[in-house]
């Protein structure tokens, strides 16, 4: 008995770590696919901005903007309490939890303005040069903020 507690303890405790090792690579395989389909859907962007549709380009990345901003929410366990939250609400939750800074959240707001220009207000049409820092204010968001 005495010989063979420690050898059996010593695989548990191996086998508690490979599942742990499990789970965190899952979630960097996760992680890459998400960062891909964002690279993606973010060229989809440029490519609309690039035609002339600037809406739907700056619609497309305020999408990708919330999606990694809810991501980021989960990564960090950040629980949002309303069910369909805006970029807003994420960013609110965010600085709450000491995730972003001050001028990280400043910035996540201007990009959210935009966002809103291009989703909802009618009267006014986002200009090129707003869609285009909505765009690369996204890829730099989805690179830098984990």
């Amino acid at each position: 008995m005495d010989a063979a507690i420690p050898q059996f303890r010593q695989q548990l405790a191996i086998l508690r770590s490979v599942k742990g090792r499990f789970e965190s690579s899952l979630f960097d395989i996760r992680q890459l696919v998400q960062a891909d389909l964002f690279d993606s859907e973010l060229d989809a962007a440029k490519e609309l901005a690039n035609k002339k549709f600037t809406r739907a380009a700056g619609a497309l990345a305020g999408v990708v903007l919330e999606k990694h901003l809810a991501q980021v929410c989960d990564n960090h366990e950040i629980k949002i309490s309303k069910k369909t939250p805006t970029i807003h609400d994420l960013n609110e939750a965010l600085k709450e939890g000491d995730v972003v800074d001050i001028p990280q959240w400043r910035f996540i707001q201007h990009l959210a303005a935009i966002r809103n220009l291009c989703d909802h207000d009618k009267k006014t049409e986002p200009t090129v040069e707003q869609v285009d820092d909505l765009i690369t204010g996204v890829m730099k968001t989805t690179k830098t903020l984990l």
